[in-house]
């Protein structure tokens, strides 16, 4: 008996002693599982939002190198190609079976007209392959363009000169589109507290609530960019001005400069390079060309974060390709746009004239083939300069960096056409060096006004790539028209384009006008997304896994019958329109 009663007592005391051992557990369980006393949900809110707002800093900054890279070694490699491919005793020694200069024709022609088609592909690429992957892609055709100068033939050259030709709008298009979506981005992630509440009572926030922002990554990347310029004469004046012709040898026949000057610098002397480079030396020069297109390619592959997310990318696409296809030509019907068309086409003159008709005609005539880097670097500085002059928008009305860089515009274009310098006249070199620092300000107002403008005007994520698209595509109407223009005279060139800037500033103010008086816009209906039912796919907000398969599409068609018969006509959206 006293062995049991001892047994008893000793399972009594194990009874405490397990309750114990499991209190102990438990409370050891909520240390490890539950919140740390020190934890502040507030400020960790805070650091992962900063991370987010660092994120989209990177990648503008990242898009914004890549489209400096891309577009110097273009123009960088293009340039030093046509000069040497120009002289006739080059084209004799190296190449006198493969007629380079009907090739330099064919290639030109394979930049400058192919373009022409890209509204009906553009839109299509960038919702296939996304904004990021389709700047990707662009860029390695970039990439491929060079690759093919290392040997020159009329079925390397021709090829990938008209593959640039079919990505030129679709990079411009998604890099615009990119740095939209980024400017927006960052203002949701600053103003994340204003967003969880407006997304809690269903509010939309405020028609002009990113346009800081949006003037702030356009001016940073039109700053980038025009540096493209400078970078583009380093092949040039690191090389190949070691190998030409002074200016008393290159322009002994010309007679005419400027305004009195006929097609592009009549007269110019077919021997340009005074020796011959060595094929080593320009392997050398196109292998660093190739270098810096690829270090492009990976700043786009691994700094450039994605502009949607994946499932807005699903919903953009799912709206069908047809609807894809035809949402360009149907915005072309909003009155905005349709007076913008001048002032886009006169952004694309503006441009290509600088590069060729400026510097060949005025420069190259007056001061020589030597000193054409320098005069377009004055022009590349002066552009990334006075980019930061599109900020004066946070405090002034739109419309000032647009009409300002007009009126400097015009100015010179009057200059240029009463004025025809002499040939090898080198004290002329200060006031040539002027107008083109002056033409960079009024080319960095006009491109990072037309940008900031566009983003104002449209901000719904739905409608950026084709708004972008259309601007893209009239810009390369306009260079294709000057290609076209090449042997006009120089009178006849330069009134051409001071009537497209009155009448593109005309048609601005009466756009500008008509938005004031809050007139009507036609905007086209961005259909919804069809979902497809076979396969994977992702649930929708108010769709379960059983019951929504095939439902979803006639809910919608119960909900909107209107939108049924009138397909074109679309409601006016907030934050499409302002005062």
């Amino acid at each position: 008996m006293e062995k049991d009663i001892d047994g008893c007592q000793d399972g009594a005391k194990t009874v405490p002693s397990a309750m114990l051992g499991t209190e102990g557990t438990d409370s050891q369980l909520d240390d490890f599982v539950g919140a740390h006393p020190d934890y502040n949900e507030e400020e960790e809110e805070q650091k992962y939002y900063r991370r987010k707002r660092l994120g989209v800093i990177k990648n503008v900054v990242a898009a914004s190198l890549a489209g400096t890279l891309t577009y110097s070694v273009y123009l960088g490699l293009l340039q030093m190609q046509l000069i040497l491919h120009y002289d006739e005793t080059y084209r004799e020694v190296k190449y006198s079976n493969i007629r380079l200069e009907d090739i330099d024709r064919k290639v030109l022609m394979g930049i400058n007209v192919t373009p022409v088609a890209a509204l009906l592909y553009t839109p299509i690429l960038i919702r296939f392959f996304g904004t990021k992957w389709a700047m990707f892609l662009a860029v390695g055709i970039y990439a491929l363009f060079v690759s093919s100068n290392y040997w020159e033939r009329y079925y390397t050259l021709v090829p990938s000169a008209v593959a640039i030709g079919m990505v030129i709008v679709p990079l411009w298009a998604s890099m615009g589109t990119y740095i939209m979506r980024m400017a927006q981005k960052y203002y949701e992630y600053i103003n994340y507290k204003e967003e969880q509440e407006k997304e809690k009572e269903r509010q939309r926030a405020p028609r002009d609530a990113c346009n800081a922002y949006i003037i702030i990554f356009q001016t940073v990347f039109y700053s980038c960019f025009h540096l493209s310029f400078v970078c583009a004469q380093m092949p040039m004046v690191f090389f190949l001005n070691n190998y030409l012709y002074q200016l008393n040898h290159t322009l002994f026949a010309v007679k005419h400069c400027g305004t009195l000057s006929h097609g592009t610098l009549p007269g110019f002397n077919k021997t340009v390079l005074q020796s011959l480079p060595r094929s080593v030396s320009l392997i050398i020069v196109e292998s660093a060309l190739m270098a810096a297109a690829f270090l492009a390619m990976l700043v786009v592959l691994v700094l450039c974060g994605a502009a949607y997310r994946p499932m807005e990318e699903i919903d953009m696409r799912s709206i069908g390709w047809g609807n894809i296809f035809q949402l360009p030509f149907k915005h072309m019907r909003d009155y905005r746009l349709r007076h913008l068309f001048p002032l886009f086409i006169y952004s694309g003159f503006e441009v290509l004239f600088v590069c060729t008709g400026f510097s060949l005609n005025y420069g190259v005539c007056a001061l020589g083939l030597e000193r054409l880097a320098y005069l377009l670097m004055a022009y590349g500085f002066s552009a990334s300069l006075c980019s930061s002059l599109a900020l004066c928008m946070l405090r002034l009305r739109r419309h000032t960096p647009l009409l300002a860089g007009a009126f400097i515009h015009a100015v010179l274009l009057v200059t240029l056409f009463c004025w025809a310098p002499e040939p090898r006249h080198l004290a002329q070199a200060p006031l040539l060096y002027s107008i083109a620092a002056l033409w960079g300000t009024g080319s960095a107002l006009n491109k990072t006004g037309i940008s900031i403008l566009l983003g104002m005007l449209y901000k719904k994520k739905e409608r950026q790539d084709f708004i972008f698209t259309i601007y893209h595509w009239w810009q390369a109407l306009a260079i294709f028209t000057v290609y076209l223009w090449s042997g006009l005279p120089m009178k006849a060139k330069l009134s051409i384009m001071l009537l497209t800037l009155v009448v593109a500033v005309g048609t601005y103010l009466w756009m500008e006008q008509k938005v004031a008086w809050n007139v009507e816009v036609r905007l086209p209906r961005i259909p919804r997304p069809r979902h497809k039912t076979r396969g994977y796919r992702y649930l929708e907000d108010n769709s379960d896994e059983t019951g929504s398969d095939g439902d979803g599409d006639k809910e919608d068609d119960d909900r909107q019958p209107t939108e049924a018969t009138r397909q074109d006509e679309l409601p006016k959206e907030d934050g499409e329109q302002l005062g």
